[in-house]
């Protein structure tokens, strides 16, 4: 991966919600490449403590401990460092925590976002700005035709995934939050300009992922798979649905890869939206992660069936298309040795 140079200069990166998964992953390789790095962060998230602590051992930066819903102290940061790319990631992630909390959900995800684009707009409109938006903008394909076999369901029509033609239909407080979220970053370069770029994720994972039992499911079910091979695991755990439906996962240096390649080609990828995932190589059901978690341990996982989560969808597969074709980016690590990092990242934490 190049750095990122204008003129040859180091460039300033703010990333909102660095200290969380993506973003404390992010915010190490920037630091690695040895450019300016600014990280917002409120620190509420589990693990995010940790992930400071570890990104100070990595290198210099500065640390804001705001809260992305303070417009005032959104706007003073942005004023002051000016930055060149703002990686926006802070937001509230899990599902059910917006079906319990909508206006939490709203604040967060929505009014956070149009406080980051309002003080780009007016102290620093030459920027680049990322977003990490979400699967969950296109609803529960209700419209779709899906062939339930084995371990899995099948979306006959979109053998290569669904691509960002299909159409938008947010669901729960969540899929509404990120969505419009997502659809002001497209407006704000529409309308004046911004050089915004929003990324619809699939499943990511990897380590400094610390995964709860409603947000971050391959590291979830890896950490129920390590305990039952430790012997620790003391009653079944519990899965929501059948267990068939099916994401593709996107291993975190193959995410880091696509974010830089975006900005990298700003000229192609400014104002557009992309689906991003493991493809279909890389879809995993919840039945067949579990098959290779047993495969790679050694164990026998033993779990129980619970109603199925709202507005959870049968399937999502991400078609890369459409990235691939503007960026060259698709994704490297296999499912299989992705899922490997990630049970000896969690071993190691454990230790």
């Amino acid at each position: 991966m190049k750095v990122i140079e204008v003129g040859g200069m180091i460039m300033k990166f703010l990333v909102t919600g660095g200290c969380g998964f993506l973003g404390s992953n992010l915010s190490a390789k920037i630091i690695e490449k040895k450019e300016e790095l600014f990280i917002i962060d409120n620190l509420f998230r589990k693990g995010s403590d940790k992930n400071l602590q570890w990104l100070k051992s990595n290198g210099d930066f500065k640390f804001f401990n705001i809260d992305i819903r303070n417009f005032n102290d959104i706007e003073k940061v942005i004023k002051d460092v000016k930055p060149d790319v703002i990686i926006h990631l802070a937001g509230q992630v899990a599902m059910t925590t917006s079906i319990e909390n909508p206006r939490l959900d709203f604040e967060t995800n929505t009014i956070g976002t149009v406080n980051v684009l309002e003080s780009v707009r007016k102290h620093c409109p030459s920027a680049i700005v990322t977003y990490s938006s979400s699967n969950k903008v296109y609803g529960d394909f209700e419209y779709v035709e899906f062939e339930e076999k084995e371990t899995r369901y099948i979306a006959k029509d979109y053998p290569n995934g669904f691509n960002e033609e299909i159409k938008l239909d947010f669901h729960s407080p969540y899929g509404c939050s990120k969505g419009a979220a997502d659809q002001y970053l497209l407006d704000y370069a529409r309308i004046y300009d911004l050089k915004t770029i929003v990324f619809r994720h699939s499943s990511m994972y990897g380590g400094h992922q610390y995964a709860t039992e409603d947000q971050g499911w391959i590291g979830w079910f890896c950490q129920k798979a390590i305990e039952t091979h430790m012997g620790t695991l003391k009653e079944a755990f519990t899965i929501s649905g059948n267990g068939k439906q099916v994401r593709d996962v996107l291993y975190v240096d193959d995410v880091i890869d696509c974010y830089f390649k975006a900005i990298e080609n700003i000229e192609n990828t400014k104002g557009q939206a992309f689906n991003i995932g493991g493809g279909i190589e890389n879809s995993l059901s919840l039945l067949e992660l579990f098959d290779v978690l047993e495969n790679i341990l050694n164990i026998k996982m033993k779990f129980k069936k619970i109603d199925w989560r709202e507005s959870d969808q049968k399937v999502f597969v991400a078609d890369n298309s459409k990235i691939n074709r503007l960026t060259g980016w698709s994704p490297e690590t296999s499912s299989r040795k992705g899922i490997e990092e990630m049970i000896n990242w969690i071993r190691r934490e454990m230790n």
